[in-house]
C-alpha cells in the first residue's frame, strides 16, 4: 500500500529536501505540498520546485485541503503554523510527523493532548544518528554520574532562529533525567563576565551560529583526569528527511498515541 504524504513548508530548505525524498521513495506518494499564503512557490508544481519531474501536485496554501489529501503530514515549519496544522489533522483524523522546534511548554502539552485523538511522532531531531546519540548520552550520564560536569555544545547555520536548538534541549532533558536533576534549575545558557566557580550539578548550553552548518551536537562529560564526548555531525538535511519518512511509515496503521524517534527506531 502506498502511503500518501503531505509536506508543510514546501519551499523552505527542509521542505524541499522532504519533497525530494518522498519522490524518490517507491512506497510513498506526494499527495500535497503546503506553504504559507503569499509565498512565491504557491501554484508551482512541487516536483519542478525541487528540480525534479513534474508531479501534478501544486504547492498550495489551503492546509485543510492538503491534509485531507494525505495519510500523513510531515511538518518542519514554525510553532504557530505547526499547531494550526495539528488542529486540522485532529479534525480530519490524519496522522502527523512534527520536526518543528521552539515550542513552549503549553504548546507541547497541546501536542500531547492531540495525540489522544490522532497518531503523532514528535521529535526535536529526526536524524537516525542523532537519536542514537540520545541513547548514548543517556547511557553515559548514568554510568559517569555526578562526578562529571556536563556541557552541551551545538552549532547551526546563520539562519536558525531559535537557540539552543531543540536537539540540544532534548539532550539536556535526557542527561538531566538520567542524573535525577531538574533541567530548569540546572541549565546554564552561555557564560559571560565574572561568573564564579561552576555550580555543582549545572548543565551548560552553548549555541554557535554561522555559515551553512547543517547541525552539530556534542555532549561533553568532563571529569578529573578524563573527558568523554558524544558527538554527531549532520552534513546534509537528507538525514532529517530519511528519519521523517521512517517516522511516517511507523505511523501507518496507528490511530492515536504520542511517539518519538526512540519509538520509531526501537531504542526504548
Amino acid at each position: 500500500m502506498t502511503l500518501r504524504i503531505a509536506v508543510a513548508g514546501a519551499s523552505g530548505r527542509m521542505g524541499r529536501t522532504l519533497i525530494e525524498a518522498v519522490l524518490a521513495a517507491p512506497d510513498l506518494a506526494l499527495a500535497a505540498a503546503l506553504d504559507a499564503p503569499g509565498t512565491p512557490a504557491i501554484g508551482r508544481d512541487a516536483g519542478e520546485l525541487v528540480g525534479a519531474r513534474a508531479t501534478g501536485v501544486e504547492v498550495g496554501a489551503d492546509h485543510r485541503a492538503a491534509i485531507g489529501a494525505a495519510d500523513v503530514l510531515i511538518d518542519f515549519t514554525r510553532p504557530a503554523g505547526t499547531l494550526a496544522h495539528l488542529e486540522a489533522c485532529v479534525a480530519a483524523g490524519k496522522r502527523i510527523v512534527i520536526g518543528t522546534t521552539g515550542f513552549s511548554g503549553k504548546e507541547r502539552q497541546r501536542i500531547a493532548e492531540a495525540a489522544q485523538a490522532i497518531a503523532v511522532v514528535f521529535a526535536p531531531n529526526m536524524a537516525v544518528g542523532v537519536n542514537v546519540v540520545f541513547k548514548l548520552a543517556e547511557v553515559a550520564a548514568r554510568a559517569l554520574g555526578d562526578e562529571y560536569d556536563v556541557e552541551i555544545i551545538e552549532a547551526h547555520h546563520r539562519h536558525k532562529v531559535d537557540a539552543p536548538s531543540g536537539t540540544a534541549l532534548r539532550l539536556g532533558e535526557i542527561v538531566a533525567g538520567a542524573l535525577g536533576r531538574d533541567l530548569g534549575a540546572a541549565a546554564v545558557h552561555g557564560r559571560h563576565g565574572d561568573t564564579g566557580e561552576r555550580p555543582p550539578g549545572a548543565i551548560g548550553f552553548h549555541a554557535i551560529r554561522g555559515g551553512d552548518i547543517v547541525g552539530e551536537h556534542t555532549v561533553l562529560f568532563a571529569g578529573v583526569g578524563e573527558r568523554v564526548e558524544v558527538t554527531v555531525r549532520s552534513g546534509s538535511r537528507t538525514t532529517y528527511a530519511a528519519g521523517a519518512l521512517r517516522a511516517a511509515r511507523f505511523l501507518a496503521g496507528k490511530s492515536s498515541g504520542l511517539f518519538d524517534m526512540q519509538d520509531v527506531l526501537g531504542l526504548r
